[in-house]
């Protein structure tokens, strides 16, 4: 294994960061986290377009994310098991202690905000 220096694996973090921060491919591998599915499963699951599916999934399996299988005439994908899923779980256990809180206190601020008769002269 080639050994990286924290330098150089912070120039990866964009590329890695950058493919999680699409709020479509982490729908799609939020999907897989199910299970192996192919385009068509996807769209219909997703209700993504089958072009918009494709685009991602390439992103996605050219950076190590998801594994494609191919199965008589269909390409299935899942989630890439040893690295990428117990990451989501961790992610997952994070915006639970934290992130879930932040975002219930924005909505009900939001619903104060909209409560609030405003009176004009």
């Amino acid at each position: 294994m080639v050994s990286y220096n924290r330098q150089k694996l912070g120039s990866a973090y964009p590329l890695f960061f950058g493919t999680l921060a699409n709020k479509n491919r982490l729908t799609i591998m939020n999907v897989l986290r199910d299970g192996q599915k192919n385009v068509t499963e996807l769209c219909r699951e997703t209700g993504f377009e089958q072009s918009m599916i494709s685009h991602n999934l390439k992103t996605l399996e050219h950076h190590g994310m998801v594994f494609a299988e191919k199965k008589g005439k269909y390409r299935y994908y899942s989630v890439n098991e040893k690295t990428i899923k117990p990451l989501l779980d961790l992610i997952d256990s994070h915006m639970k202690q934290y992130c879930c809180k932040i975002l219930e206190e924005t909505q009900r601020e939001a619903q104060r905000q909209s409560k609030k008769i405003v009176y004009y002269p």
